[in-house]
């Protein structure tokens, strides 16, 4: 049966490959530049881009340009697609809402552009829910229904393991970063209206980690709901803090760990972890 409604997201979503196939999302990427040399930022492995910050090396991301969408949307037209929902990383941390509306002019067919507010994990389940309706034969508000709810609902928490790197990226000021390394304080950071905010402090790695768990427990309560962590360099705690949050939460629908997009990366620096409560 020929999908009326074309789902394309973008890298940082962090899907993995194999459902994005099965659900047919087309993933546009985001660009990296580390030192002098820029690349999609699929093709720069983690281990490579964590040396490089540690090294100081100058490291900076970028929106995929306008004809990236173009031929994106070009092919979903070619498929036989009456409309495409485009759904993309929140506009108050990255232009690539601006770039797929500047490709989505030129297409013959509907393209709704939709600012997540969100990314990662929360954006790509989202992305998922919505691709899944779209299989189903939804019409494109049926889709936008289901995707609205969910990105709505959506919970990201966030964990670094130093604040440098979103200082360095102007995600925060100067002196909330000094204050953080001088104490130790290891902020629990969430996302909130669209941007990065403060949502907890704790002395220390662990209290942060059992913050962050009992955060995504209060928040899914009762219901079925859908728990990802997804990490740059950080495998073994992201997996641990998996294997806690499904030992209390009395509904998990999927559950995975994912290595977080190298752009995601680029922010947060290594050692960052991010949890994902997204109710099904």
């Amino acid at each position: 049966m020929r999908q009326r409604v074309a789902i394309v997201t973008d890298s940082t979503a962090s899907i993995p490959l194999d459902v994005a196939d099965q659900l047919g999302i087309s993933i546009v990427q985001l660009e990296l530049k580390v030192g002098d040399e820029y690349n999609d930022e699929r093709r720069v492995p983690h281990a490579q881009l964590a040396q490089a910050m540690r090294q100081g090396t100058p490291v900076a991301t970028g929106e995929p340009p306008p004809p990236a969408f173009f031929w994106n949307y070009s092919d979903a037209v070619a498929a036989g697609a009456e409309a495409i929902i485009s759904v993309h990383i929140s506009e108050g941390l990255s232009r690539t809402c601006d770039s797929a509306r500047i490709a989505a002019a030129e297409i013959g067919i509907p393209v709704y552009v939709v600012d997540s507010r969100l990314v990662g994990l929360s954006l790509g389940f989202s992305v998922i829910a919505a691709a899944e309706a779209a299989a189903s034969g939804a019409t494109p508000q049926g889709v936008m229904s289901v995707l609205d709810r969910r990105l709505r609902t959506t919970m990201q928490l966030l964990y670094v393991d130093t604040l440098e790197y979103l200082q360095r990226g102007g995600r925060i000021g100067r002196a909330q970063a000094f204050l953080g390394q001088a104490l130790s304080i290891k902020p629990v950071l969430a996302l909130k209206e669209g941007v990065i905010d403060q949502h907890a402090k704790a002395i220390g790695a662990e209290r942060a980690f059992k913050k962050a768990v009992s955060t995504a427990v209060e928040r899914a309560g009762n219901n079925p709901v859908d728990v990802g962590v997804e990490h740059f360099e950080f495998a073994d705690r992201a997996k641990q803090v998996l294997d806690e949050l499904r030992s209390q939460l009395p509904q998990v629908r999927r559950a995975t760990v994912e290595e977080t997009s190298a752009i995601l990366g680029a922010h947060a620096g290594p050692g960052a972890l991010g949890v994902t409560i997204s109710p099904a």
